[in-house]
């Protein structure tokens, strides 16, 4: 939930109770307030009134604080690096010799129904880019992302993922929440909803945004859905004030701001025992109480000057194309460092969806998020978070083996198309078995056959790292026992956990 300033009026013109405190909460007039009515409040001392019975039944009040997991757990925070539009296996994590054989060769007949767009389908295409093997492990990557292809030995590589939808929009919602629906948790409200966080003056779960611009879907990435709003994902900019609106316009000396605030808690307290069951009040409360404990922490967070000059090279701070990724990588880092639960880094619209001209597009993706996202393994190990700290990589699905060719039918400008049925993540740091490579596609890439790995496989699996069993991980609605997992079979990937 975001924080913002209240005015002296709602919408309808109305003084309201909170704007009324913040308004006479300056000066030597609000001390003097303050002082009186934490005393008293309109003739009854304020302890009584908070002692007040409610009429209905108490009941549990959503927060932040931290719980147990189910299990001891390998991890304690996520950094879930999401790449909006679908990287292409075969050109990054997934080389076909095939592709280079049948380069050329007509195939649309034989996929013609995992087409989006047949009237663009082409002939089999290679991929513009060159293979190799890195690291002890061997593992192959593209020559486009040289600074990842260093990291190999810290990471395991799924290739034989897959899901439902080839359309953005629902392969979206799928990968973040486990449904192709809208108003669903997302996966980092769900984390928060079931292990609160360590740090109770920074929210459970930070949204990175790119500050060119939201990716598609919008906020609904990540959204509480169902789930009280206390989890949902709040947004940090990368520069500039963290929060809009978090400071006020006037400094006050501190005792004064500390009389108001043990003053609104407590009308918050008594104002809420009396409107039980109301979850968007609890939210609204606690983003108050969050915002002023935020004041001081977000803005030492995101405070960049404090890092060594060597460290803001390593991961690109201040140079192009990596800058503003880079910025967030390390500010994902200061994050988990100070017990951050969950962060999540998007890009701007999809960078990653490279229908037309792949050479020149899929390495401009590459070249903004490469080396940041190199940096940030490197930065974490360095620091000995490594071990504690999930980092995740990969889009909401891959790309068809084929050309898709713009309206003038230039070969020289192909890209490819979407695919549901293939594509590739990893994951790497807490409990992660670097070096492995797990499953396999067709000889072009088109499918997952080998090992397969659906999303709720994927879920499963980073659930069951911060020590959540994702069958009991639920919330009770309309009867049902809702989960991220839904109703569908899930597994965890025993094969790539160390």
């Amino acid at each position: 939930m975001s924080v913002e300033q209240s005015s002296i009026s709602d919408v309808s013109g109305r003084l309201t109770r909170r704007s009324f405190f913040e308004h006479m909460g300056g000066g030597l007039y609000g001390a003097a307030l303050a002082s009186i009515l934490s005393r008293d409040l309109f003739g009854r001392p304020l302890e009584a009134a908070e002692k007040e019975p409610v009429t209905e039944t108490a009941r549990h009040i959503d927060d932040l604080k931290p719980r147990q997991a189910h299990f001891e757990p390998k991890a304690t925070s996520v950094i879930h690096l999401f790449m909006n539009g679908g990287p292409s296996q075969m050109d990054l994590f997934d080389p076909k010799t095939e592709l280079d054989r049948n380069h050329g060769k007509s195939y649309f007949k034989k996929i013609a129904t995992e087409v989006e767009n047949p009237q663009s389908a082409g002939a089999l295409m290679r991929s513009p880019f060159r293979f190799r093997q890195h690291g002890e492990s061997g593992v192959t990557v593209s020559s486009v992302m040289p600074h990842l292809a260093k990291q190999v030995d810290h990471i395991a590589l799924i290739r034989s993922m897959f899901t439902t939808n080839l359309t953005h929009e629902p392969a979206l919602y799928k990968i973040h929440s486990g449904r192709m629906l809208t108003g669903r948790p997302s996966m980092g409200a769900w984390v928060a909803y079931g292990l609160g966080t360590e740090n109770q003056n920074l929210p459970a779960y930070v949204v990175l945004d790119d500050p060119l611009g939201l990716p598609v879907n919008g906020v609904e990435n990540w959204q509480a859905g169902f789930l009280p709003p206390v989890y949902q994902g709040t947004r940090f900019r990368s520069t500039g004030s963290p929060v809009l609106n978090l400071k006020p316009e006037v400094e006050e000396p501190d005792k004064v701001v500390q009389l108001e605030r043990n003053l609104i808690a407590a009308l918050d307290r008594i104002h809420r025992g009396r409107r039980p069951g109301q979850a968007r009040l609890d939210a609204r409360i606690a983003s108050y109480e969050l915002a002023a404990r935020m004041q001081l922490a977000a803005s030492d967070t995101l405070d960049l000057s404090q890092e060594t000059r060597q460290t803001l090279k390593l991961y690109g701070v201040g140079e192009k194309p990596t800058d503003t990724y880079a910025r967030r990588c390390l500010i994902a880092r200061r994050l988990v460092e100070r017990g951050v639960r969950y962060v999540q880094l998007f890009i701007n619209g999809q960078i990653w969806d490279n229908h037309t001209q792949i050479f020149t597009s899929l390495k401009s993706a590459c070249d903004r998020t490469d080396k940041p996202v190199a940096a940030l393994l490197q930065d974490l190990r360095q620091r000995g978070l490594f071990d504690s700290t999930l980092v995740i990589w990969g889009g909401e699905f891959g790309r068809l083996p084929i050309a898709q060719l713009p309206e003038d039918r230039d070969e020289r400008k192909a890209g490819r198309d979407h695919n549901k049925n293939a594509f590739c993540t990893w994951m790497a740091g807490a409990g992660i078995r670097g070096g492995t490579v797990h499953g396999a596609t067709d000889e072009i890439g088109m499918a997952a056959v080998e090992n397969k790995v659906s999303v709720a496989d994927w879920h499963a699996t980073m659930l069951h790292l911060l020590g959540l069993r994702h069958d009991q991980l639920f919330y009770d609605r309309h009867g049902l026992k809702q989960k991220l997992t839904s109703i569908v079979e899930a597994r965890v990937v025993q094969e790539i956990l160390a």
